[in-house]
Protein backbone atom coordinates (compact mmCIF):
# COMPACT_ATOMS: atom_id res chain seq x y z
CA UNK A 1 0.00 0.00 0.00
CA UNK A 2 1.39 3.66 -0.99
CA UNK A 3 0.15 5.52 2.20
CA UNK A 4 2.47 8.65 1.20
CA UNK A 5 4.43 10.27 -1.83
CA UNK A 6 6.69 12.84 -1.77
CA UNK A 7 8.03 13.94 -5.02
CA UNK A 8 8.30 16.53 -7.51
CA UNK A 9 5.12 17.87 -10.19
CA UNK A 10 5.98 17.17 -13.74
CA UNK A 11 2.49 17.90 -15.31
CA UNK A 12 -1.14 19.01 -13.53
CA UNK A 13 -4.50 17.18 -15.40
CA UNK A 14 -8.19 17.97 -15.33
CA UNK A 15 -8.62 15.83 -12.12
CA UNK A 16 -5.20 14.43 -11.38
CA UNK A 17 -1.04 15.31 -11.19
CA UNK A 18 1.62 13.42 -12.69
CA UNK A 19 4.27 12.87 -9.61
CA UNK A 20 7.52 12.08 -10.09
CA UNK A 21 9.24 10.25 -7.11
CA UNK A 22 12.60 7.98 -7.28
CA UNK A 23 12.53 7.83 -11.10
CA UNK A 24 8.94 7.17 -11.42
CA UNK A 25 6.07 9.24 -12.33
CA UNK A 26 3.13 8.70 -10.35
CA UNK A 27 -0.60 10.24 -11.66
CA UNK A 28 -2.38 11.36 -8.40
CA UNK A 29 -5.99 11.85 -8.32
CA UNK A 30 -6.30 15.23 -6.04
CA UNK A 31 -9.43 17.79 -4.95
CA UNK A 32 -9.67 20.58 -6.80
CA UNK A 33 -8.54 22.86 -4.41
CA UNK A 34 -5.47 20.93 -4.04
CA UNK A 35 -4.62 20.96 -7.77
CA UNK A 36 -5.28 24.47 -8.02
CA UNK A 37 -2.00 24.85 -5.99
CA UNK A 38 0.39 22.82 -7.70
CA UNK A 39 2.28 23.74 -10.59
CA UNK A 40 4.68 21.75 -12.50
CA UNK A 41 8.49 21.67 -10.65
CA UNK A 42 7.83 22.51 -7.35
CA UNK A 43 7.58 19.89 -4.50
CA UNK A 44 4.59 18.18 -3.11
CA UNK A 45 3.50 16.33 -0.35
CA UNK A 46 0.31 13.84 -0.59
CA UNK A 47 -1.64 11.53 2.21
CA UNK A 48 -2.37 8.82 -0.01
CA UNK A 49 -4.72 6.25 -0.65
CA UNK A 50 -4.22 3.10 -3.34
CA UNK A 51 -6.89 1.55 -4.87
CA UNK A 52 -6.86 -1.40 -6.63
CA UNK A 53 -9.93 -2.64 -8.79
CA UNK A 54 -10.16 -5.33 -11.18
CA UNK A 55 -9.66 -2.95 -14.37
CA UNK A 56 -7.53 -0.08 -12.79
CA UNK A 57 -5.40 0.71 -9.97
CA UNK A 58 -6.05 4.10 -8.92
CA UNK A 59 -4.03 6.52 -6.27
CA UNK A 60 -5.91 9.32 -4.83
CA UNK A 61 -3.77 12.10 -3.00
CA UNK A 62 -5.08 14.74 0.12
CA UNK A 63 -3.18 17.77 1.36
CA UNK A 64 -3.46 15.97 5.17
CA UNK A 65 -4.80 13.42 6.95
CA UNK A 66 -7.73 15.30 7.68
CA UNK A 67 -8.56 15.29 4.23
CA UNK A 68 -7.90 11.28 3.77
CA UNK A 69 -9.63 10.56 6.76
CA UNK A 70 -12.93 12.10 5.36
CA UNK A 71 -12.16 9.88 1.91
CA UNK A 72 -12.24 7.20 4.02
CA UNK A 73 -15.69 7.74 5.48
CA UNK A 74 -17.32 8.77 2.49
CA UNK A 75 -15.74 6.04 0.87
CA UNK A 76 -17.16 3.42 3.79
CA UNK A 77 -20.83 4.45 3.06
CA UNK A 78 -22.59 2.19 0.11
CA UNK A 79 -23.34 3.48 -3.19
CA UNK A 80 -20.13 6.07 -2.54
CA UNK A 81 -17.09 5.28 -4.66
CA UNK A 82 -14.03 7.06 -4.53
CA UNK A 83 -14.74 9.43 -7.90
CA UNK A 84 -18.19 10.85 -6.29
CA UNK A 85 -16.15 10.94 -2.64
CA UNK A 86 -13.37 12.95 -4.40
CA UNK A 87 -16.42 15.29 -6.23
CA UNK A 88 -17.52 16.28 -2.42
CA UNK A 89 -14.18 16.93 -1.36
CA UNK A 90 -13.98 19.28 -4.84
CA UNK A 91 -17.12 21.02 -4.18
CA UNK A 92 -16.34 22.91 -0.70
CA UNK A 93 -13.84 23.43 1.74
CA UNK A 94 -13.16 20.64 3.96
CA UNK A 95 -14.97 21.87 7.18
CA UNK A 96 -18.35 22.68 5.05
CA UNK A 97 -18.41 19.36 4.10
CA UNK A 98 -17.76 17.97 7.29
CA UNK A 99 -20.12 20.76 9.36
CA UNK A 100 -22.97 19.34 6.43
CA UNK A 101 -22.12 15.84 7.44
CA UNK A 102 -22.66 16.30 11.20
CA UNK A 103 -25.46 18.00 10.61
CA UNK A 104 -27.03 16.07 8.10
CA UNK A 105 -27.58 18.95 5.61
CA UNK A 106 -28.86 16.62 2.88
CA UNK A 107 -29.83 19.99 0.77
CA UNK A 108 -26.00 20.64 0.98
CA UNK A 109 -24.94 17.52 0.35
CA UNK A 110 -27.61 17.17 -2.61
CA UNK A 111 -26.38 20.11 -4.22
CA UNK A 112 -23.08 18.15 -5.33
CA UNK A 113 -23.07 16.77 -8.71
CA UNK A 114 -23.63 13.32 -8.95
CA UNK A 115 -25.24 13.29 -5.32
CA UNK A 116 -28.67 12.28 -5.47
CA UNK A 117 -31.37 13.28 -2.55
CA UNK A 118 -31.23 9.10 -1.63
CA UNK A 119 -27.17 9.20 -1.36
CA UNK A 120 -26.88 12.54 0.54
CA UNK A 121 -29.98 10.56 3.34
CA UNK A 122 -27.42 7.71 3.10
CA UNK A 123 -24.43 10.11 3.87
CA UNK A 124 -26.25 11.93 6.18
CA UNK A 125 -27.32 8.92 8.18
CA UNK A 126 -24.26 6.83 8.00
CA UNK A 127 -21.90 9.27 8.89
CA UNK A 128 -23.23 12.18 11.08
CA UNK A 129 -21.92 10.13 14.21
CA UNK A 130 -18.98 8.88 12.57
CA UNK A 131 -17.02 12.13 11.23
CA UNK A 132 -14.88 14.01 14.21
CA UNK A 133 -16.03 17.57 14.98
CA UNK A 134 -12.26 18.69 15.25
CA UNK A 135 -13.10 18.70 11.23
CA UNK A 136 -16.11 21.15 11.01
CA UNK A 137 -13.83 23.66 12.41
CA UNK A 138 -10.61 22.86 10.52
CA UNK A 139 -11.59 25.54 8.28
CA UNK A 140 -11.16 28.28 10.59
CA UNK A 141 -14.80 29.44 11.08
CA UNK A 142 -14.76 27.07 14.14
CA UNK A 143 -17.67 26.08 14.71
CA UNK A 144 -19.78 28.98 13.46
CA UNK A 145 -20.08 27.39 9.60
CA UNK A 146 -23.45 25.81 9.97
CA UNK A 147 -24.79 28.25 12.51
CA UNK A 148 -24.23 30.81 10.46
CA UNK A 149 -25.53 29.48 6.85
CA UNK A 150 -29.04 28.72 8.58
CA UNK A 151 -29.42 31.74 10.83
CA UNK A 152 -28.22 34.60 8.92
CA UNK A 153 -30.64 36.88 6.87
CA UNK A 154 -28.10 38.69 4.93
CA UNK A 155 -26.34 34.63 4.20
CA UNK A 156 -29.50 33.96 3.09
CA UNK A 157 -30.05 36.99 0.38
CA UNK A 158 -26.46 36.71 -0.27
CA UNK A 159 -27.01 32.86 -1.00
CA UNK A 160 -30.41 33.42 -3.34
CA UNK A 161 -28.43 36.41 -5.38
CA UNK A 162 -25.83 34.39 -5.88
CA UNK A 163 -27.40 31.17 -7.04
CA UNK A 164 -29.48 32.95 -9.19
CA UNK A 165 -25.94 34.23 -10.90
CA UNK A 166 -25.71 30.52 -11.93
CA UNK A 167 -23.11 29.23 -9.59
CA UNK A 168 -23.55 25.80 -7.73
CA UNK A 169 -25.41 26.03 -4.27
CA UNK A 170 -22.51 23.73 -2.61
CA UNK A 171 -19.73 26.19 -4.00
CA UNK A 172 -22.32 29.23 -2.40
CA UNK A 173 -22.94 28.06 0.88
CA UNK A 174 -19.55 27.13 1.59
CA UNK A 175 -18.10 30.61 0.51
CA UNK A 176 -20.98 32.48 2.14
CA UNK A 177 -20.83 30.25 5.28
CA UNK A 178 -16.87 31.35 5.79
CA UNK A 179 -17.48 34.68 5.08
CA UNK A 180 -20.02 34.55 7.82
CA UNK A 181 -17.89 33.38 10.22
CA UNK A 182 -15.11 35.42 9.65
CA UNK A 183 -18.00 38.54 10.03
CA UNK A 184 -21.08 37.29 11.77
CA UNK A 185 -22.15 41.05 10.85
CA UNK A 186 -21.99 41.42 7.07
CA UNK A 187 -24.44 42.95 4.84
CA UNK A 188 -25.97 40.90 2.08
CA UNK A 189 -24.47 43.25 -0.16
CA UNK A 190 -20.70 42.50 1.74
CA UNK A 191 -21.16 38.79 1.28
CA UNK A 192 -22.40 38.59 -2.43
CA UNK A 193 -19.22 41.02 -3.29
CA UNK A 194 -16.48 38.87 -1.25
CA UNK A 195 -18.08 36.04 -2.62
CA UNK A 196 -18.02 36.70 -5.89
CA UNK A 197 -14.57 37.17 -5.29
CA UNK A 198 -13.87 33.98 -4.40
CA UNK A 199 -16.28 32.17 -6.59
CA UNK A 200 -14.73 33.58 -10.05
Amino acid sequence: MIAYLSGVVREVREGSAVVVAGGVGYEVQCPAGMLARLRPGEAAEFSTRFIVREDAQLLFGFPDADHLKLFDLLTSVSGVGPKLALALLSAMPLSALAAGLLGSDVKLLSSVSGVGKKTAERLALELSGKVPEHLAASGGAAGSTRQARVSSTAGHDAVDALLALGFREAQVRAAVAELLGADPEASADTLIRKALGRLR
